[in-house]
């Protein structure tokens, strides 16, 4: 999913200084972003008090939207670089193109995962016919030094491994979670789950105290270490955690996102992350250009323009704790 701010702010990523090293109750509140014609979104990361969990970058909830009589997303061709894109659905379907030619629909509960590497462009739409509701959530995670400018690759990962207990369900998104493991290709230390708690549960569940940790609240009420978390908002839980206790007031669902906290300065502009002024000028020249990023077959439209660079300087600004 495109970033699609036409006046992209440069956001400064990364660094031990953002990383809270004991456990906090930080309720983040989401921006409302246009995402395409019929479709708004609720950004949780960047957000004005916390740029990062883990190697997670950006966060955005959509929905539950009733599409029945909409074209529903229709995001265009548009560029990645030095992250990986994370497509989780609750409800319909997403028909994902990028310009390694891959073309896969993509549904509730399966794991669409795109590793931009030096660079990539894909799109994404809602199928025609589709379903009424659209409902999920599109993450990004930054890919470390050693792997920025790795080859471009996607990954769909239907058949995911499960953790159950008593009133939970959980699907392990990406990384480990109480012993089980996800297929799907990781560059540093990270978790990302799908929980799913019947109305009345209460519970906890496993934790690594070197990780940071969030939980994104899908849909209904969960009381998360004591904290009531709605729809769309986020709670930023710092380090230090051995366990995260759950209470759900209804039948609920949240995504739990964690990792270990990412030392290394970033930039990220637009649909980019670099680590320098250099690294983001030269992807938006070879996009505007028509080079290294490949093309998008199949779709129905022109790609996306990149926004103009803002008339200051972009700067990494790393934290050292």
């Amino acid at each position: 999913m495109s970033n699609l701010d036409r006046e992209a702010v440069p956001t400064l990523c990364g660094g031990r200084g953002f990383v809270v090293a004991e456990p906090v109750r930080e309720l983040l509140s989401p921006r409302h972003v246009k995402l395409g014609e019929s479709t708004e979104v609720r950004r949780l990361l960047p957000n004005l008090g916390r740029r990062m969990v883990g190697a997670w970058a950006f966060v955005d909830h959509y929905g539950p939207d009733d599409i029945a009589d909409e074209p529903g997303m229709q995001v265009p061709p548009h560029p990645h670089m030095g992250l990986q894109t994370v497509s989780w659905l609750h409800e319909g379907e997403v028909l994902h193109r990028d310009s390694t030619g891959s073309l896969q629909t993509i549904r509730p509960r399966e794991l669409g995962l795109m590793t931009s590497g030096r660079a990539i462009s894909h799109s994404e739409e809602s199928p025609r016919p589709h379903a009424r509701f659209l409902h999920g959530a599109q993450l990004w995670v930054a890919l470390p030094d050693s792997h920025r400018h790795t080859d471009p690759h996607f990954e769909h990962h239907a058949d995911l491994p499960r953790v159950t207990a008593p009133g939970l369900s959980a699907t392990l998104i990406l990384g480990e979670l109480d012993g089980a493991a996800s297929p799907g290709t990781t560059y540093t230390p990270i978790v990302g789950a799908d929980l799913t708690l019947a109305d009345g549960a209460d519970l906890s569940v496993p934790l690594e105290p070197d990780f940071e940790y969030a939980v994104l609240c899908m849909s209904g009420e969960t009381h998360v270490d004591g904290v009531p978390v709605l729809p769309g908002s986020m709670l930023y839980l710092g380090c230090g955690r051995t366990e995260l206790p759950l209470r759900a007031e209804s039948d609920a669902s949240v995504m739990l996102l964690g990792g270990e906290p990412f030392d290394e300065e970033l930039v990220m502009w637009w649909n980019f992350i670099g680590r320098s002024q250099d690294d983001i000028t030269q992807a938006r020249e070879d996009w505007m250009t028509g080079s290294r990023f490949g093309e998008v077959k199949g779709y129905d439209g022109d790609p996306l323009a990149a926004p103009e660079l803002p008339p200051v300087p972009l700067k990494p600004r790393g934290r050292v704790r």
